[in-house]
């Protein structure tokens, strides 16, 4: 009940409704309370009259106005049930929504290592299996354990002023329930962990397959990926089985111990009354009462089962929940983590930081003796110093796994250097805010990474307050313009999950429209042309040299023509600086770039592959 009572006070905003749900649990075990009273009453009347001790005729309205009250009862007793119900419901719905949205946000502000260890439909899993038990879980609670708990003191209570050896046997029924309870619960959930496991990495393989279902046909792999997800419900099964037994053995000792303590409560019941000790009214309230304890009893198990699958959801969900932020997290997602109600988001434009003067000393990237290592004792940069000057193009040089996209992540904010200083704009990354950071940065990836939606919509997301002109403006720099035009909706064309509808060319026109309208001083150029045929990168290579215009461009390479303009070259070599120089340099220095263009000069086998070490085509 623990992580129960956790959820419950983390959504503590929702006051209201538990308070509309207890009142109307009270008022529902209140009314619930009053028929079997009535009854009684019937019943002692009923009987005097056919016993002959009062006349029919003289009770007759009595009779009626009890059957009427007994209507009366049971229709406010339907009504407040349904308006606690109604509670519930909400609750349950406004504690999904708080949940999800802290989880949403949590993640937003998790740092790039916790997703390099992450497969995304596991995270999507584990949010809508996590969050459904728990909800399912608090509408149980809501709905039937507060109702459960006033009918079950009420009755205790009653009983006891009526016989308290009666009272006793009801009592005793609580703690054997309990305690049968609490030696189930501990092994059920290690099963239900288990199984959790299963169904997050189930799902999580299965999302993979559908966003890259063209690379499993081309592989022909359907009946192999169809097999390992089939796998991973067959041991849910399995585990099924051992937890259901297990379940329902326990279950079973705790309806059979239940039954015996019935039992002697009927026997007492039937006993007294024989005896004259209790009136046939006397007895069939109390054998009411007895069966308004027993629904209780019963529905204990469905309770509990739900219970413990929210607790077991849970841990999930809070160990993700308690994971730190990143150091400089958007204040606005750091409060939507936290333990207030939803908080309203304004989605503000963030300014990028002012550019240096292209005449002035300051430089617009400077890495200082920088180190970094995604796990510790494991080196991937290494004191990597090199400075890039307002509106300079710089590429970078290497053999893959050499460190290019570090520096670029780093660049990016996405993690902070292990030792030394960068510094973006005359400003020390460490001192500013990782949205001004990222607002300073434009970024063409080699995956154009599109969102389902329009091409307005996609265009816009650097900047969604942009106006049409605007959009238009910069779809026509980016040479999409024309293409753009020629769809039947133009900028207002659905374009599918992750760009779908469009040709690759296509969509790194859009990638680089939406840089343009950033707006960043800075500009990283991440292999944007590798992935396309001839034709389209030039088409490309068009709108790229136009977002270059006045920025400092950061290029990663893939062809050797693509960087013989840039201002200056920088080669890696196992994470470390190897050479700085203009291209014309470097390339009578017998290093790294000069190699590349003798591999290029040369066409044979050996030449081929000694350029796909650096990621370069022959």
């Amino acid at each position: 009940m623990r992580s129960i009572g956790k959820i419950l006070s983390s959504a503590w905003v929702l006051w209201p409704y538990y308070l509309g749900v207890v009142f109307n649990a009270v008022l529902v075990s209140v009314l619930a309370l009053l028929t079997p009273f009535i009854i009684k009453n019937a019943t002692d009347t009923i009987v005097a009259a056919t016993t002959g001790e009062v006349q029919a005729a003289d009770v007759r309205t009595h009779i009626i106005w009890l059957a009427v009250a007994l209507l009366a009862a049971q229709f406010a007793n339907t009504l407040f049930t349904n308006v606690g119900g109604y509670f519930g419901d909400v609750m349950a719905a406004r504690l999904r929504q708080i949940l999800s949205v802290r989880y949403f946000a949590k993640l937003l502000g998790m740092p790039q290592r916790y997703f390099d260890d992450q497969v995304t439909g596991t995270i999507i899993a584990r949010l809508d299996r996590s969050i459904t038990s728990i909800t399912q879980a608090l509408q149980a609670i809501a709905n039937n354990f507060f109702p459960m708990i006033i009918t079950m003191v009420a009755v205790l209570g009653i009983s006891a002023s009526y016989y308290w050896p009666l009272a006793v046997l009801l009592a005793v029924i609580i703690p054997i329930y309990m305690w049968l309870t609490s030696l189930t619960s501990k092994r059920w959930q290690k099963i239900e962990g288990k199984k959790n496991k299963e169904i997050d990495l189930a799902g999580g393989r299965f999302a993979e397959v559908v966003s890259q279902v063209k690379v499993v046909k081309s592989f022909v792999a359907e009946v192999r990926e169809l097999a390992t997800f089939a796998g991973r419900f067959r041991s849910t099964v399995e585990l099924t089985k051992r937890q259901s037994s297990w379940w329902h053995l326990m279950d079973t000792l705790r309806g059979a111990s239940m039954n015996v303590i019935f039992f002697g409560i009927y026997l007492m019941l039937f006993i007294r009354t024989l005896e004259g000790q209790f009136s046939i009214g006397d007895m069939v309230l109390l054998i009411q009462l007895v069966n308004m304890a027993r629904m209780p009893m019963t529905m204990m198990s469905w309770v509990v089962d739900t219970t413990q699958r929210a607790i077991a959801g849970s841990k999930d969900y809070f160990k993700v929940m308690d994971r730190e932020l990143e150091a400089t997290v958007n204040p606005a997602i750091a409060a939507a983590t936290g333990t207030n109600d939803v908080p309203k988001l304004v989605d503000a434009h963030v300014a990028p930081l002012s550019a240096p003067d292209t005449a002035g000393a300051t430089p617009a990237v400077v890495f200082d003796h920088v180190d970094f290592e995604y796990s510790e004792g494991e080196p991937v940069l290494k004191d990597v110093s090199m400075r890039a000057s307002a509106g300079e193009k710089i590429a970078l040089v290497g053999e893959s796994g050499g460190g290019k996209s570090t520096m670029i992540n780093l660049l990016l904010g996405l993690y902070r250097p292990t030792s030394g200083r960068l510094q973006l704009c005359g400003h020390d990354i460490a001192e500013i805010s990782a949205e001004e950071l990222r607002a300073s940065v434009g970024v063409v990836f080699q995956e154009s990474s599109l969102f389902s939606g329009t091409v307005r919509e996609n265009i816009a997301y650097a900047r969604p307050d942009a106006s049409d002109e605007e959009i238009i403006a910069v779809a026509k720099r980016a040479n999409a313009h024309d293409f753009i035009s020629t769809f039947p909706d133009g900028y207002d064309t659905v374009i599918g999950e992750r760009g779908l509808r469009l040709s690759g060319g296509q969509k790194q026109r859009v990638a680089v429209a939406r840089a343009m309208l950033k707006d960043a001083p800075i500009l990283v150029l991440d292999e944007a042309t590798s992935a396309l045929d001839t034709k389209s990168e030039i088409a490309v290579q068009a709108g790229l040299e136009e977002l270059m215009v006045g920025r400092t461009t950061i290029i990663i390479a893939h062809r050797l023509s693509t960087i013989a303009d840039v201002d200056t070259i920088v080669t890696l070599r196992d994470g470390r600086i190897d050479e700085i120089g203009a291209p014309s340099e470097l390339a009578a220095s017998g290093g790294i770039y000069a190699e590349l263009l003798e591999l290029t000069a040369n066409a044979n086998e050996t030449s081929r592959e000694r350029l796909k070490a650096f990621g370069f085509q022959a």
